[in-house]
């Protein structure tokens, strides 16, 4: 009677085997490939493009949707995305704004997101909704230390700033202003503007009057170029800084001459071929760099390129782990999806070295940035790493 049992419960467990090894991993995709944020998400959906179809012996589907640089197009996304596709993971939004307001949706689904926008604040600190957020890009933190230290090696006593009017501003002001005042650089003059402003020429006078020795521009993609030009134009002479949020070949179309000389932090993928030969993720970078730009053009990599592959490689990293403890569609293989990302170690990407834990879902460290410079329209590499 049991050989009876078992010969029938047999194809029944070996069905459940198979429908658990052939089911399709599902991965939602939101960016801004449209809006003032277009210049950052372009090169982010080439990225994906790139991706393969299967991982980890698994058939995976990309579901790729864009907020038009929205935060409520985000979660209108972001929900049609879980409830409506069934999602096993979100790979974005790639603007703090976006990426903050997905937190609720993530958490609420139990859906890890690996968020593709800079802001520290979309990590930490640490609670119960952050537990599923993750982040590619490296820390404000990072760049501004090396940012600042660059400042004080030239001699930069006092510093104007002019940043985004929104998290990505807000963060930087924080992080910033903090080490200006650690490294003696005094910040005489602090404006903000929105990224689809079209003048900052009252922003720019109260800067210049202030007479600092360089400005720091806390914007990212082509919105960053308006404080730069208008600067220019207006005959300033002292240093520029901008932040690594400027790293993409739009920014040197739409900058042209008035970008040149530009000092701004940046990941090493950016800078790739002109790294020292003993910068530990040099091969990853260069491996990376190669194969877009043999789909893409010479030129065309850039940080936000970058990230959206290193958040491919955690992925890949994350899955054998995950398939061990549920099906992919299930709220268990989330839960273990989120526990693989978490546990990271040791997994070189083209933007560092990542070893995540439960208070760091970053995981990125000094290799993460080098400092470059903006020469001949093209992003060089200036030192660090």
């Amino acid at each position: 009677m049991k050989k009876i049992m078992y010969s029938c419960l047999a194809p029944i467990t070996m069905l459940a085997v198979c429908a658990a090894a052939s089911a399709q991993i599902k991965i939602g995709v939101d960016i801004a490939v449209t809006g003032p944020a277009a210049a950052i998400g372009a090169p982010t959906k080439n990225a994906i493009l790139l991706w393969p179809k299967e991982i980890a012996g698994q058939k995976v589907e990309y579901i790729i949707l864009d907020d038009a640089s929205d935060p409520t197009n985000a979660v209108r996304n972001a929900r049609k995305l879980i409830s409506e596709e069934k999602v096993d993971l979100i790979v974005g939004p790639n603007t703090t704004p976006a990426a903050l307001a997905l937190l609720d949706v993530v958490a609420e689904s139990g859906t890890p997101m690996l968020a593709l926008a800079a802001s520290a604040s979309i990590v930490e600190p640490q609670d119960a909704k952050r537990a599923w957020a993750f982040k590619l890009p490296q820390n404000d933190s990072h760049m501004a230390t090396i940012l600042t230290q660059h400042m004080a090696a030239n001699g930069i006593k006092t510093v104007g700033f002019i940043g985004f009017a929104d998290a990505y501003g807000d963060s930087w002001w924080r992080e910033f202003s903090h080490l200006a005042e650690l490294r003696k650089i005094k910040v005489v003059a602090s404006e903000r503007y929105n990224r689809n402003d079209s003048s900052v020429t009252g922003q720019i006078l109260k800067i210049m009057a202030a007479q600092p020795d360089a400005v720091l521009i806390a914007a990212s993609a082509t919105p960053a170029v308006l404080p730069q030009k208008t600067l220019v134009e207006r005959g300033y002479k002292g240093r520029i800084y901008q932040t690594h949020g400027i790293a993409t070949a739009d920014f040197l179309k739409v900058g042209g001459k008035d970008v040149e000389g530009t000092f701004f932090p940046t990941g090493p993928a950016v800078v790739a071929r002109q790294l020292p030969l003993s910068n530990p993720v040099r091969k990853t970078a260069l491996d990376f760099t190669s194969r877009y730009e043999a789909a893409y053009g010479a030129g065309t990599m850039t940080q936000f390129a970058a990230d959206a592959w290193g958040a491919y490689m955690l992925l890949a990293n994350a899955l054998p782990q995950a398939l061990q403890a549920g099906q992919p569609g299930s709220k268990q293989f989330r839960a273990a999806l989120r526990t693989a990302l978490e546990n990271t170690h040791d997994l070189t990407i083209p933007q560092g070295v990542v070893n995540m834990s439960a208070k760091d879902h970053v995981g990125l460290d000094q290799r993460s940035r080098v400092m470059g410079r903006i020469v001949n329209n093209k992003f060089s590499y200036a030192y660090g790493g």
